[in-house]
């Protein structure tokens, strides 16, 4: 007799777009060596290949192929004519964690990530409303290091080396970039300027 086992399908929609905002040159800079530690400490890979990043609207599924088009005209319409009051001045302070999925420079909660939040998920639910979704949770703006594969355990270890790094740092928010998944990678498909001289 032979036993079959059944495989379970993904029958989740593969997410396509997320928004975020990219952070300046130095601090990607650093952060992607903390990532090169990671992986070649304990072998974690996953998300390096997108861009250092705050997430604003987490990954979804857009129905369309015309989704990126829209999603930027959304946010040209109804987030960049307020681009003035949306640019601010961000601090990161050094490294935490969300147990052990994930971790990340930790960047200080002000109400301006939730206003400019809130901005951008409104437009995006314009266009996609049952795609992006407000999470139930305050909004914690973060710098992913590593997530998902990080073995049992080496959270703590990991912080300690990397809190030795003393990062302290203010950036500029000043834009709000579009991502899109294109051959199984998230790239920057569009970055608008905030505070830009119209």
């Amino acid at each position: 007799m032979i036993l079959r086992m059944k495989t379970k399908k993904n029958t989740f929609p593969q997410q396509t777009h997320f928004i975020g905002v990219l952070v300046p040159e130095d601090l990607t800079l650093t952060l992607e060596d903390c990532r090169r530690y990671m992986g070649e400490k304990y072998g974690c890979k996953s998300g390096y290949g997108t861009p250092i990043h705050v997430t604003l609207v987490p990954p979804f599924c857009a129905p369309d192929s015309h989704a990126t088009e829209d999603i930027v005209s959304a946010i040209e319409k109804s987030v960049m004519p307020f681009s003035d009051t949306l640019k601010f001045t961000a601090r990161v302070e050094n490294f935490d964690a969300f147990g052990d999925r994930t971790i990340f420079a930790n960047v200080v909660s002000d109400e301006k990530w939730t206003r400019l939040r809130d901005k951008v998920l409104d437009s995006v639910s314009s266009v996609f409303p049952h795609c992006a979704r407000k999470e139930q949770r305050p909004f914690r703006p973060h710098l992913t290091v590593a997530n998902r594969d990080i073995p049992a355990g080496v959270s703590k270890e990991a912080l300690s080396v990397m809190n030795e790094l003393d990062v302290v740092e203010d950036f500029a928010v000043d834009n709000v970039t579009v991502f899109e998944r294109r051959g199984g990678k998230w790239v920057a498909a569009w970055v608008g300027a905030l505070g830009a001289d119209s």
